[in-house]
């Protein structure tokens, strides 16, 4: 029996923040890949090695996590005003989907110095030291990110010394900002879907919860971690190993995309894994991270588990800090409420890795809430570059 080889493709394996990832130049991958459909989510699923039903990733790029199963598309952007347009995968682990229908705010961290890396940014605009604004698109959900890239010699500078909860080693500092994340987001929803800022959302088996639903960064349904029987302060063990506590909370994240509008009915909810997110958010208590490293209670303003892809994150996402930033600049919201109320554009918040200060400039015009920015620092570098392979029977047509 004969056999296709293996096919071989330019790649660039990088970490953005608290995610690591497979990164293509659309020129790259293989034409059939080239636009969206079966054959670039087959390929793409193969990149990471999934579906795995083992839950290993052995025979493929992916890390078997909602952090490490990733992949993105940069292009030249075909926006007026944009240097490239950026386009995320959420490869599922165990099912043979790839979900497009959001972004992740750790990986934007790494598109500018890729973009920088890769010849996507007119040379004369690169000082030989300094910083370089990369102007993204991102194509998932239609909004723009400006990545602030520190160069050094006229190259992107990787290490430094800025500690990121969640991340090892420091790296260089990158400011990332997210331009108006909330309007007419990438489901053409308000910044609150529901019209208000606390709504009663009934879950199925699991009661009445308040919930503040948000539209920022990514959709995300808010909940008070004592409404669900938390402190606010759990690692990923207290969750992950409790199968009971993972249906309940899937079950809420189900509910609020129901009532946000994200899908019709709740079997969408399967293919739909990576939006919403649910979180839920106490008042500052201190708790050891899961690094050993101490939070204390006056270091942070609150806490705030989030889930990702079905389990609870090991940090946190960044979009989902865009929106717990917008969130808390609303007063009366549950997250606003968590940090002590009243008026605020920034917020430092605990996570089972530590902590993690996000800032929202959130204003109401006609009585709605919009936010022009939220901003945060992170760190990238690249880890490996070069070629990735596939087997060639990975475009055949099935």
């Amino acid at each position: 029996m004969s056999h296709l080889p293996q096919l071989r493709i330019p790649a660039t394996y990088m970490r953005g923040g608290t995610s690591k990832g497979v990164f293509f130049r659309l020129q790259d991958l293989p034409e059939a890949a080239q636009v969206p459909g079966p054959t670039r989510d087959a390929l793409l699923m193969r990149v990471i090695g999934s579906p795995d039903p083992y839950g290993k990733h052995t025979d493929g790029m992916g890390g078997a996590t909602s952090s490490t199963s990733k992949c993105v598309i940069i292009s030249k952007s075909s926006k007026p005003g944009h240097d490239v347009d950026y386009l995320y995968g959420q490869v599922s682990i165990d099912s043979a989907f790839v979900d497009w229908s959001g972004n992740c705010g750790n990986l934007s961290t790494a598109v500018g110095p890729f973009a920088v890396a890769n010849g996507f940014i007119d040379p004369a605009r690169i000082p030989r030291d300094g910083t370089v604004a990369v102007r993204v698109w991102q194509a998932n959900i239609g909004k723009t990110i400006v990545v602030h890239v520190p160069v050094t010699g006229g190259e992107v500078q990787e290490t430094g010394d800025f500690e990121l909860d969640g991340v090892a080693f420091p790296a260089a500092e990158l400011v990332v900002e997210f331009m108006e994340p909330s309007d007419d987001g990438g489901d053409g929803g308000a910044m609150f879907p529901t019209g208000n800022l606390v709504d009663a959302l009934e879950v199925p088996g699991v009661g009445t919860l308040p919930a503040t639903m948000v539209s920022a960064g990514i959709p995300t349904v808010f909940v008070n971690a004592a409404d669900i029987g938390y402190t606010g302060t759990e690692l990923q063990p207290a969750i992950n190993a409790d199968p009971d506590a993972l249906a309940r909370l899937e079950a809420t994240r189900v509910a609020g995309a129901l009532r946000m509008g994200l899908i019709n009915t709740p079997d969408e909810a399967a293919s739909r894994q990576h939006t919403p997110k649910v979180a839920f958010v106490a008042a500052p208590e201190g708790y050891v991270a899961s690094s050993g490293k101490t939070v204390a209670a006056g270091d942070i303003d609150l806490n705030v588990r989030a889930m990702s892809m079905g389990k609870l994150h090991h940090a946190m996402m960044g979009t989902c800090a865009v929106a717990i930033a917008t969130a808390a600049a609303v007063p009366g919201t549950l997250v606003n409420l968590a940090a002590g109320g009243g008026e605020r554009n920034a917020v430092t918040f605990g996570h089972p890795s530590g902590t993690l200060r996000v800032g929202a400039e959130a204003r109401q015009v006609d009585g709605r809430w919009t936010v022009t920015k939220a901003v945060m620092s992170r760190s990238a570098r690249v880890l490996m570059e070069g070629h990735v392979r596939v087997p060639g029977d990975t475009l055949v047509p099935r």
